[in-house]
């Protein structure tokens, strides 16, 4: 095995104490890569030309928020590693469509500033979506990366964008492509 750090290689040993070098390390990535272009081109090939590749599906919701914890977890007051804990329900046409949740934790603290990252899962009829973002504390707006899903969602990407966050008023647009 090749470590980094400091500058020196560490060289673990073989079954009969022979090393294991850059050669055998060499054998190992190119076949780990190698199984991961097969495993590649058989997820795109299982997905051409079904109706659903390459979709935008929008679905647009009012968010409720149910439950909520702030988790001091640094020196008390704003610090780097504090969390906010939060589940909600997604509503359309006044009926519950889903339910969520997530967290965003403290990464940068500059004076007033708080950066968080920030990561939520909602769950629909159709599947589960994951989605993932920077946010700066008391900014109206958020876009979320969708970063995938289950079920019907279980390749998706796309764009959440969540206003209003933490008021009665609080939605989110998702733009998922499938």
């Amino acid at each position: 095995m090749i470590t980094s750090g400091s500058g020196s290689t560490a060289i673990r040993r073989g079954e009969a104490g022979k090393p294991r070098g850059r050669a055998t390390f060499l054998r190992f990535a190119a076949a780990s890569l190698a199984a991961v272009a097969v495993g590649m081109w058989s997820v795109d090939s299982a997905n051409a030309g079904t109706p659903e590749k390459g979709r935008v599906e929008i679905l647009e919701v009012k968010v409720r928020n149910d439950q909520y914890t702030a988790a001091d977890l640094g020196p008390t007051g704003p610090s780097l590693g504090d969390m906010d804990v939060y589940s909600g329900t997604a509503i359309k046409d006044g009926r519950s469509v889903g339910r969520g949740g997530g967290s965003c934790q403290v990464i940068h603290v500059k004076g007033e500033e708080l950066t968080s990252q920030c990561l939520i899962t909602m769950e629909v009829e159709q599947g589960s979506l994951t989605m993932q973002s920077l946010w700066t504390k008391g900014t109206a707006s958020l876009d979320m990366a969708i970063t995938g899903g289950t079920g019907a969602y279980r390749s998706a990407r796309g764009i959440a964008r969540f206003w209003d966050i933490a008021t009665p008023d609080e939605r989110v647009r998702l733009e998922i492509l499938r």
